[in-house]
């Protein structure tokens, strides 16, 4: 299937899901743009903050893996449907309702849970209507909406906070979640590849899909980008302004940067990996090798950060800091698609979605941990960003020596599991 042969409502498809992530990823960034008031109000340290914000992702994680198994037997448009209904429900009464801690544990914890399976379940709907060779490029404009959503609406969503409160900013997210499922309703609809004419065998055994090298070596990664992106979605607005000394109002652009810089990061990085696909390099290289390369950039300056945190350097190392590691969420899945039957493809990828964010809990409220156990935040925050960045740097060079989807393939081609019934399943079978 050539991409001039791509039906036009695919890429409208894309569109729509372009917004759904951009409302998934403001849900997540509201929290850390409300962090100075929410403090305040509920008379929060940073340790019980760094809790609250963990609290997001202790269902993110689990509510992926029976959605993706759900969605190997169920219309995406449905599922799709039902998980933004979930967050607007869950939001609205944000405004409503005198919320106090346990009321923001809950509201946190729901919101999770609804929103666990969003990136996975998204990409296996766009990729109904994109062949393999086509889906880095469609696949990198869904995941900008995380990143608009994370950064480019943040001066927004600060305007709500101080001109109103952070209350009524959980609220208006609720509102746009809703709009966006009327506007699904309408527009919402399945692609037409349930089958392609060069794919993985009809079944693979879940525990030989789960250990391939491709799959463990990505998921390293993803697991280092996810922790980078919530440790800047929960604490970087807080280090700018107790560990650099940055104006609210400065801060609500710097936040903002990493989501210009990923909007031009990501289709460049995808279409670079397009390219180098037609010229007949190996998806080890093309794609596994530029996602390893990001994180490691990724790394090296979130391990700077603290150094050049009050220099003029600060603004361009946030911005590719907590950029450039994200086009594994791109690449990653792509190559999860790549060696995962069709049939097991929506599971697949919520498993890989499920365990790279279970960086979620663990990355805030250590974070939290650190800063409240150092000398001054200033301190806390360093120490917590060169560790964070280290750990990312190291992990992209391991994870470089391990992805070979090619060679991934070609053992699942020799050694088909059983066909059974249904296209589900647990792992293991």
């Amino acid at each position: 299937m050539d991409i001039d042969r791509v039906p036009p409502r695919g890429w409208l498809i894309v569109i729509m899901l372009f917004g759904f992530m951009v409302t998934n990823f403001a849900d997540k960034a509201v929290l850390g743009l409300s962090a100075a008031p929410i403090m305040r109000d509920l008379e929060l340290d940073h340790t019980q903050f760094g809790l609250v914000g963990s609290s997001f992702f202790l269902f993110f994680s689990l509510s992926a893996v029976p959605v993706g198994f759900l969605a190997n037997r169920v219309a995406t448009k449905w599922v799709l449907l039902a998980m933004a209904l979930s967050w607007s429900l869950v939001q609205l009464p944000m405004v409503l309702l005198p919320v106090g801690v346990a009321g923001l544990v809950a509201n946190r914890m729901l919101l999770g849970l609804g929103e666990g399976p969003a990136y996975p379940i998204a990409l296996h709907a766009t990729y109904k209507w994109f062949p393999d060779a086509r889906r880095p490029l469609p696949t990198s404009l869904v995941a900008l909406g995380g990143a608009v959503g994370a950064g480019l609406v943040a001066p927004q969503i600060v305007y709500v906070i101080v001109h109103y409160s952070w209350r009524a900013a959980f609220a208006m997210l609720g509102m746009v979640s809703l709009a966006w499922c009327v506007a699904w309703l309408c527009v919402g609809k399945e692609g037409p590849l349930t089958t392609e004419t060069v794919a993985p065998p009809t079944r693979v055994r879940y525990a030989g899909l789960l250990t391939s090298r491709t799959f463990v070596s990505q998921l390293m990664v993803a697991f280092s980008a996810y922790w980078l992106v919530t440790v800047a979605v929960v604490w970087l607005p807080a280090f700018l302004a107790q560990g650099a000394g940055y104006a609210p109002s400065e801060i609500g652009w710097i936040v903002a940067l990493p989501a210009l810089a990923q909007i031009v990061l990501m289709p460049s990085g995808c279409a670079l990996s397009e390219w180098l696909k037609r010229r007949g390099a190996s998806s080890r290289f093309a794609r596994g090798g530029l996602a390893c390369a990001g994180l490691l950039i990724a790394g090296v300056l979130t391990l700077a950060l603290p150094w050049v945190s009050q220099t003029i350097l600060a603004p361009v190392c946030v911005a590719l800091a907590f950029s450039s590691g994200n086009l594994i969420f791109s690449l990653g899945h792509v190559m999860v698609a790549e060696i995962s039957p069709i049939g097991q493809r929506g599971s697949m990828l919520a498993i890989c979605n499920a365990v790279a964010t279970l960086a979620g809990p663990l990355a805030p409220a250590a974070m939290g941990a650190i800063v409240d156990n150092a000398a001054t935040a200033t301190a806390g925050f360093g120490t917590g960003f060169m560790l964070t960045g280290g750990g990312a740097a190291a992990v992209a060079i391991m994870a470089l020596m391990l992805i070979d989807p090619e060679a991934d393939r070609a053992r699942f081609a020799s050694v088909r599991a059983p066909d059974r019934v249904g296209s589900g399943g647990a792992v293991g079978d």
